[in-house]
């Protein structure tokens, strides 16, 4: 084949090839096909329950002082957290878990009844109140807890009675509730 005659087939191509990108250009312009969809939806429910914590409770206090006296927890006073999302409120009781406190002496036989023990928290109104055998309501609030929680302080006394010398003890159970 000549030269002319190859120069011409490429310059054929060339132009044939210019028309091919001329009419890709063109095209891409044009709206594509639709494509086939569908839809659906779904809905998020989130099912928030009521709870209650009591934390932070003083494991432990302890009141000293000679027969006749009248002591208090004064600086170091017992103190705890509720923390609830209930809007209605909750309760906080406490109940001595035993009806006395115990020696830690083997062989001592005295006890003080655990109703000796007074309590002052929020729902007393400042004024101190026996210990009952039943379950007693030391602070109470119409409304849901701050997100932190509400701290609440019990202070105690007791007039100690006339016992042997020794470290008299017993647990008190407090109780956090809903309303």
């Amino acid at each position: 084949m000549s030269r002319i005659r190859k120069a011409g087939i490429a310059c054929a191509c060339l132009v044939l090839a210019g028309t091919v990108t001329a009419v890709g250009i063109l095209a891409s312009t044009a709206a594509p096909a639709l494509a086939d969809t569908d839809t659906g939806s779904t809905e998020a429910h989130v099912d928030v329950s009521s709870s209650i914590v009591l934390t932070d409770l003083t494991p432990s206090f302890t009141l000293s002082g000679a027969p006749g006296e009248t002591v208090t927890t004064g600086a170091t006073p017992v103190t705890m957290t509720v923390t609830t999302n209930n809007f209605a409120g909750y309760t906080v009781t406490v109940v001595p878990r035993t009806a006395n406190l115990t020696p830690a002496i083997v062989g001592n036989t005295d006890v003080i009844p655990a109703t000796t023990l007074e309590v002052q928290g929020p729902a007393q109104g400042g004024a101190y109140v026996h210990l009952t055998q039943g379950p007693l309501v030391v602070a109470t609030k119409d409304t849901a807890s701050s997100t932190d929680g509400d701290s609440i302080t019990n202070n105690y006394r007791i007039t100690i009675p006339f016992v042997r010398p020794d470290i008299y003890s017993g647990a008190l159970d407090y109780v956090a509730t809903t309303l």
